[in-house]
């Protein structure tokens, strides 16, 4: 008989890429938990309740039976040394760090390209887009030349990697950034849409604030 798993509780929001990735790492390990939508627009993310989760006040947040964590990548890491270890994050030096730079780059040029061009569109922000689109088209052209390489990010198989980068790229079009001109960023979108458990990221509609 195997053992009952801690209830896990992600608190979300559905147009959130960071969580996301979080909720597709969860249905591809084949792991229930109950999804707790948290409303932006209504500020229940800077609520005192939620602040006691995560101080930043930022989304998603997972719960693991007493355990709190923050920070989608943070949370990756978590649940694949807990839940799936050595499956999805190398445990030798070298493919280690090579994720580790993916992840760093999810965190930085990723969340400052097209996450923060998406925004601008979704929300009708009065901000110019154009120095997030041009990081955007800086991340992909290398994205472009690494998985012109290799199927993955980091060689034949899906890592954490490939799931922190997956859905803000899949919906860069939203923030006015083509896929058009990547021919193998399409195909990689493609593999990892085969995954078995896959879920797909919500399709906005541009002016969501409207």
């Amino acid at each position: 008989m195997k053992p009952t798993l801690p209830t896990l509780r992600l608190y979300r929001n559905p147009v959130s890429g960071h969580c996301h990735r979080v909720e597709l790492f969860l249905s591809l390990l084949g792991l229930p938990f109950e999804s707790i939508d948290v409303d932006l627009a209504q500020k229940q993310h800077k609520a005192p309740d939620f602040l006691a989760m995560n101080p930043l006040g930022q989304i998603p947040v997972l719960r693991d039976g007493e355990l709190t964590l923050a920070d989608s990548n943070a949370i990756l890491v978590y649940l694949e040394a807990r839940y799936a270890p050595g499956q999805w994050l190398p445990r030798d030096p070298v493919g280690a760090a090579r994720v580790q730079r993916w992840l760093s780059l999810a965190a930085g040029p990723l969340a400052f390209g097209p996450a923060a061009a998406r925004v601008v569109q979704l929300f009708k922000l009065p901000t110019d887009p154009k120095d997030a689109v041009a990081r955007a088209e800086a991340l992909l052209g290398l994205m472009e030349v690494e998985l012109h390489r290799t199927p993955f990010l980091v060689g034949e198989r899906a890592t954490l990697a490939d799931l922190a980068h997956y859905a803000y790229v899949a919906r860069a079009p939203e923030g006015l950034v083509s896929l058009q001109p990547y021919p193998a960023i399409r195909a990689w979108l493609a593999r990892v849409e085969a995954l078995p458990g896959f879920v797909p990221m919500l399709k906005s509609p541009v002016g969501l604030a409207a």
